[in-house]
């Protein structure tokens, strides 16, 4: 899964969920577009989805300092490569 694809994914449900069209990928989602705690943990239910497997507590906790879409995209690449490398094993 490349990053492109990952951005796709992540810019359709902002789309979809929050009703937030290309969002800028250095601004602070909660300044520029309202983005609260309650989208946050609808976001994480996103990219559970999106992996296919739950977050674990760590990884929950992981994502409480994101605040751009920038760090979206670098939170779900590290998710997945360390999916991939338990999957290898």
């Amino acid at each position: 899964m490349t990053r492109q694809d990952i951005e796709k994914e992540v810019r359709k449900i902002f789309l979809k969920e929050f009703e937030v069209e290309n969002p800028e990928l250095d601004v602070n989602l909660r300044e520029a577009y309202g983005f609260d705690s309650i989208d946050a943990i609808e976001l994480l239910l996103e990219i559970e989805k999106f992996l296919g497997s739950e977050l674990t507590q760590d990884e929950k906790k992981l994502a409480m300092d994101i605040r751009t879409m920038n760090q979206i995209l670098d939170y779900i690449e590290m998710l997945a490569s360390r999916r991939a490398a338990a999957t290898e094993k």
